[in-house]
């Protein structure tokens, strides 16, 4: 071998794996007339350059501002080394160094040039399975790192000779794309109905749209898991669903055949389309315009629109009758969105009558995520496809430390170096099938990033199963194990996301935590660092009537707040919502108050909206998670900056609030209610941060907690704390709920653990 002596190795970490980045190496190389080579190694991209010091610096710059439109670069390393000669420009096998990883990509929506090629490519026509190196599955169908098609649930699909010729011609789109397929050798769809069984996509998508225009319903395997999918401006198939899958009363996620037809329906802004438009293809929250069938949000004024993200959306778009259809997870319930393609036959058939499958397997179910825009800002509800599992940079080093995550929207997360790799959404891990996927989950998570624990951390309630789930690991492996109050860690992982040091204000709204007190939190004021935090004051503790019940129904809520604050002589009577109580259960409940009987004592932000959501008769009984303070959202359209009074003495008094709610109630005078109480807690937000400056100095404030979800209650407070010179940090690469709770649970065990070594 013969040596010269100058060369240069360029090292790139970040998503540079499934996302086109070694072809993309191999272009700007032959550009720039270079030899060498690229490979793909497990902690990321190793390029040998034969030139000089300046045409590396030149190379590396081109890297950073060049890279595919769904690659994060971050980190470009140069140095010089001794390299051999090269006749030309390779790419190497990948390889594995010891157990460090690179980043896995997410799975990326179908890009123009694919779609362009459904019509023009003749090996493709119509596929639809059709992707490159710019689009189609990552995270969903990948085994074992590093991301080659062997390592994939690709393996079994012998490429035909075309494509081995495309996967192997620099100059091809399709350049070492590893799951790249045509209609002579990929997946294939089939679909079945009762005795029927249809293959070809055109007679399947003909099938489809007939099902459709006759007010059926089909379950339909996506990218991450099944779908159910009726036509979303068709009143009796949409209620026929929701009745079949054993839904609630929770809005329906809805794909529109294209941004036209979309804008057709919501109102849909410069950064909600070009989040729409992106290559992760949320669900995005938007406001209805002009509305679909009743039953799809049940008279919410929002939608969950999406637009297509596989070739097989398009190509059924192109023949069914609607622009518009429901397309919901593929589950019973409450359970994890299915995978297996013979539970979809037993438990989707009796619900839809109608199962289309594909047989290449999906490896990582992932449902759709879902997002809202607040301004500029991307509120996360739901982080799974499209996001998962693109990792989080964290300050201190987190390797080897599990954290458990919450009980409701759980996501866990494992930490790797300085980067904490988030599950995808799992969702309540109460439900039995949900905790097994939850487990699956840990152990698919912990052999695709060669995960080995060292560290468990979880919340401090003691009756959460994720709670369970670090104590056994720990005890099994024989670990530390740390546990983090619930608001604390909400508040870290506003800090993780941004990389604050130092303390910060926390304003953390939700409905449940576990404090130390032994009540329910949800409304903390907090001065916090990564490791440990300081309670400044909370919302005063209300009785829950009955715990959980009062969650459920949030009439309970209602009359606990008004006992709290003007005791038994009020005129309960002189309010809509208690004269349609059935007075037998009114009187039990207002005696639970009285002596206090299973009534534990709660200051969540979450439960005060419930409770002005039933006053306003908006909610009285809750079908789904937050469905009160979702209608009280919903409600609030009129514009003003009116606010209730309250006060703040050692907590948040909201007497003066409750008695001027009831009173505009009493006076049929409501209108305005929901608009000016979202106004009022922003103004308790802005005061109360406004008293932590003078004590301490601190401008800094985190913004965490589900109740964060509000996009009217989180502009409203980004306004006023950003017109009073506060430095305002919000959630952004993970959801404010309880979906985030695992980053920041990482971060404060990493910083302790830190500070104690």
């Amino acid at each position: 071998m013969k040596v010269i002596e100058r060369g240069y190795e360029i090292f790139i970490t970040g998503l540079v794996q499934g996302v086109g980045f070694r072809p993309f190496i191999y272009r700007l190389a032959t550009s720039y007339g270079l030899t060498g080579e690229v490979v793909n190694r497990s902690d990321g991209v190793r390029v040998i350059l034969r030139c000089d010091a300046e045409t590396a610096g030149r190379f590396a710059a081109a890297i950073r501002s060049g890279a595919p439109a769904a690659a994060i670069v971050r980190s470009v390393e140069i140095r010089e080394t001794e390299v051999r000669e090269y006749s030309g420009f390779s790419i190497f096998p990948s390889h594995s160094i010891d157990e460090t990883i690179t980043e896995v990509s997410p799975d990326i929506a179908v890009c123009d040039d694919c779609l362009e090629d459904l019509v023009s490519d003749p090996g493709r026509v119509d596929y639809p399975f059709i992707n490159c190196t710019n689009c189609g599955p990552r995270f969903t169908i990948i085994r074992a790192l590093p991301y080659d098609r062997a390592n994939t649930t690709m393996a079994p699909f012998e490429m035909c000779r075309r494509c081995a010729a495309e996967y192997g011609e620099m100059s091809d789109r399709r350049f070492h794309a590893q799951p790249i397929a045509c209609n002579s050798c990929g997946p294939v769809f089939t679909l079945r109905a009762g005795t029927t069984v249809v293959t070809g996509i055109a007679n399947i998508s003909g099938f489809i749209s007939e099902r459709l225009a006759a007010g059926g319903s089909v379950a339909i395997k996506s990218v991450g898991g099944y779908n159910l999918m009726c036509d979303a401006l068709n009143e009796e198939a949409v209620a026929s669903l929701r009745k079949s899958k054993q839904r609630d009363m929770k809005p329906f996620a809805v794909m529109f055949r294209d941004i036209d037809a979309l804008k057709q329906y919501c109102h849909a802004g410069e950064e909600e389309e070009s989040m729409l438009l992106s290559w992760r293809r949320p669900i995005l929250i938007l406001r209805q315009k002009k509305p679909l069938a009743s039953s799809v949000n049940n008279g919410l004024n929002t939608i969950g629109a999406m637009l297509p993200h596989m070739p097989v959306h398009h190509l059924l778009f192109r023949v069914i009758g609607t622009p518009a259809v429901v397309l919901t997870s593929g589950n019973l319930s409450e359970e994890p969105i299915i995978i297996s393609d013979l539970a979809a036959m037993n438990d989707l058939m009796p619900v839809a009558g109608c199962v289309v499958s594909y047989n290449r397997e999906i490896n990582n179910r992932a449902d759709d995520s879902v997002v809202r825009m607040a301004g500029e800002n991307a509120i996360l509800i739901r982080r799974s496809r499209g996001f998962a599992p693109q990792p989080v940079g964290v300050l201190p080093d987190a390797e080897g430390i599990f954290a458990a995550g919450a009980e409701q929207k759980n996501s866990f997360c494992i930490g790797k170096s300085r980067q904490a790799l988030m599950s995808q959404y799992i969702g309540d891990i109460k439900n039995v099938a949900t905790w097994d996927y939850y487990c699956e989950t840990f152990r698919l998570f912990s052999s695709l990033f060669r995960f080995t624990p060292s560290l468990a951390v979880c919340d401090m309630h003691p009756d959460y199963l994720s709670g369970r789930f670090a104590g056994e690991l720990a005890e099994e492996s024989n670990l530390p194990l740390v546990k983090i109050q619930h608001h604390h860690a909400h508040a870290a992982s506003v800090i993780a996301e941004h990389g604050l040091e130092g303390k910060v204000i926390g304003v953390i709204m939700d409905g449940t935590g576990y404090g130390t007190d032994g009540n329910i939190w949800g409304s903390e004021f907090l001065i916090s660092t990564a490791a440990d935090y300081e309670r400044y004051t909370h919302f005063e503790y209300f009785m829950m009537p009955g715990g959980d019940a009062a969650v459920a129904e949030p009439w309970r809520m209602a009359l606990s707040c008004l006992y709290s604050c003007f005791g038994s002589s009020y005129d309960f009577m002189s309010l809509r919502l208690f004269r349609e109580i059935e007075e037998k259960r009114l009187i039990a409940v207002t005696e639970m108050l009285r002596q206090g009987i299973n009534s534990p004592l709660t200051c969540g932000a979450g439960r005060i909206f419930d409770a002005v959501a039933a006053l306003l008769h908006l909610c009285t009984t809750a079908s789904f998670d937050s469905e009160a303070p979702m209608r009280l959202e919903s409600a609030a359209g009129i514009d003003t900056d009116e606010y209730y009074p309250f006060s703040v003495n050692g907590t948040v008094r909201l007497s003066e609030t409750f008695s001027a709610i009831a009173g505009d109630i009493a006076r049929n005078d409501s209108g305005l209610v929901p608009a000016r109480f979202h106004n009022t807690v922003a103004q308790i937000i802005l005061e109360v941060c406004g008293a932590i400056r003078k004590d301490t100095g601190l401008d800094r404030v985190v913004l965490s907690g589900g109740v964060f979800q509000n996009r009217r209650l989180l502009e409203k407070s980004l306004y006023l704390l950003s017109m009073k010179g506060f430095r305002v940090y919000t959630n952004r690469q993970v959801p404010p709920n309880d979906g985030g709770i695992a980053l920041g649970q990482l971060l404060a065990a990493a910083e302790r653990r830190r500070i104690c070594v």
